[in-house]
């Protein structure tokens, strides 16, 4: 909680975007408090996450909504989808521990934090594919041989890899791979949000199918809804502080979208 603040009040740029990104549902000024706590309590929770063993983990996980759906759909393929909200790391940890899992992942700006980052997501059952087109040929892989992929849907990906679509009625670059992916190997989709309890109680995972149409773009703007979805459920947990409508570098804008430099 106080990580979160002291950001906030630190960093200009950090503030601005924060309050830019969540004043597209109208929030006021508590939501905004709340909003930077819980990004406070994202970065902190990685070392309990990330440093505990497997078992300790999950035992974090109180109570767990719409996995019956999920053991449905045990015979496919199924990409899972996790926004930037609550404790997304705690989300593939999870799953891994019913089902193999192959999460794509981008490596971290500071090379101090790879091993770290490494360590904590390589659980067993946990496979990582780095962003990459070696990365996306292991998940074509996995989901060929009907066992589950990990992607995080509001990620912006490089030039070439994503499509200009709304997201809170605004031009969001917007990665195709996870549409791509599910229509390519017939796959399902799950999205999942792993919300976090007040006071320190763990969390609640969410597991929600989503049927998509066959069409690749019109498929994507249903991902985009669909996290749209479950920031409004839980504002305060989704993280607004992403630089969710960057350009790429060398990826075209689209005339009406208003300018946004990388960060």
């Amino acid at each position: 909680m106080l990580l979160g603040w002291g950001v906030y009040l630190a960093d200009r740029r950090y503030r601005l975007r924060l309050r830019e990104n969540i004043a597209l549902i109208g929030a006021d000024s508590r939501l905004i408090r709340r909003a930077v706590s819980e990004a406070g309590k994202s970065v902190t929770e990685l070392a309990a996450i990330w440093g505990r063993d497997e078992a300790s983990v999950l035992a974090l996980v109180r109570e767990v909504r719409g996995w019956d759906s999920v053991e449905a759909l045990q015979a496919r393929g199924i990409v899972f989808l996790t926004p930037h909200l609550g404790c997304f790391e705690i989300a593939s940890i999870y799953i891994a521990a019913r089902r193999e899992m192959t999460v794509l992942y981008r490596k971290p700006k500071l090379a101090a934090l790879i091993p770290l980052m490494e360590a904590g997501r390589a659980r067993r059952g946990v496979e990582l594919a780095p962003a990459d087109l070696s990365g996306v040929k292991m998940l074509l892989k996995a989901l060929k041989m009907r066992r589950s992929v990990g992607i995080l849907p509001d990620q912006v990906p490089s030039s070439g890899d994503g499509v200009w679509l709304p997201f809170f009625d605004r031009p969001a670059y917007t990665m195709t791979l996870p549409a791509r992916l599910a229509i390519q190997t017939h796959s399902a989709v799950v999205m999942v949000a792993a919300e976090r309890l007040a006071l320190g109680r763990g969390y609640r995972l969410h597991f929600e199918p989503l049927d998509l149409p066959a069409d690749v773009e019109r498929a994507t703007a249903c991902i985009n809804a669909a996290v749209e979805t479950l920031a409004k459920r839980f504002p305060a947990q989704y993280l607004w502080s992403y630089n969710r409508f960057k350009t790429p570098q060398h990826a075209q804008r689209p005339d009406a979208a208003p300018a946004r430099t990388e960060a």
